[in-house]
């Protein structure tokens, strides 16, 4: 049966994010969400985390948004945390070895450090690439996310959506409706006949990013 997945998510794991376990869980059920995927900055302390706590009926995807040096990549269906700092093909290498799919969050906002064109489109073309992100709640331009869309049509690649939700307000602002799915390929296979849902998050939403490091700042848990 058909459900809709956010599928860009960071938990307080993240240092830009305020979002908790729980309060993750209680937005999934609150909004009948099916499934999310955590993908929190260079850890999967908190998709375990979830994981862990999520109850029967929702499937916790584990990912990671990785820093490469040449720019930023979502590993998802992910066993062991890939380090940061890594040229983009030892990323996505790690990534793929532990039988992760490889993506690319956000891949035309001007705003965050993506990886650039030329090297998504190698990417592309030698199999290394699982799908695009075509809609991402954080894009404050919506022409961006047109063109993620299309950059991911262009490359015949599935598209995902998320939230890139950091706090309790954003969950479920983008999302995929997905055919079920277990495991990687078949998850692959929803994506193709997935359709992208959602908005994106209001202006005022992303200051949980900013509230979240002054917490941290200040050394209020």
């Amino acid at each position: 049966m058909p459900g809709c997945f956010d599928l860009h998510l960071h938990t307080e794991a993240s240092p830009d994010s305020l979002l908790r376990p729980a309060e993750l869980l209680e937005a999934c059920s609150r909004l009948g969400l099916a499934g999310v995927a955590v993908t929190d900055h260079d850890t999967i302390e908190g998709a375990l985390e979830v994981l862990r706590l999520a109850p029967p009926g929702l499937q916790v995807i584990v990912g990671e948004e990785i820093s490469s040096r040449q720019g930023e990549v979502l590993g998802l269906f992910l066993r062991e945390e890939v380090p940061a700092g890594m040229g983009v093909w030892e990323t996505v290498r790690a990534v793929r070895s532990q039988g992760g799919l490889v993506g690319v969050p956000h891949p035309c906002d001007s705003w965050r450090h993506v990886l650039p064109l030329e090297v998504v489109e190698e990417l592309a073309r030698t199999g290394w690439l699982d799908f695009i992100e075509g809609r991402n709640g954080r894009v404050l331009r919506q022409e961006n996310n047109r063109r993620a869309e299309a950059l991911g049509r262009r490359l015949a690649l599935p598209l995902t959506a998320g939230s890139d939700a950091h706090s309790v307000w954003e969950v479920g602002a983008c999302t995929v409706l997905l055919p079920a799915f277990a495991g990687p390929q078949e998850f692959l296979a929803s994506l193709s006949r997935g359709r992208l849902l959602g908005r994106p998050s209001p202006p005022w939403s992303k200051m949980g990013s900013v509230l979240a490091r002054l917490r941290r700042l200040s050394g209020v848990s």
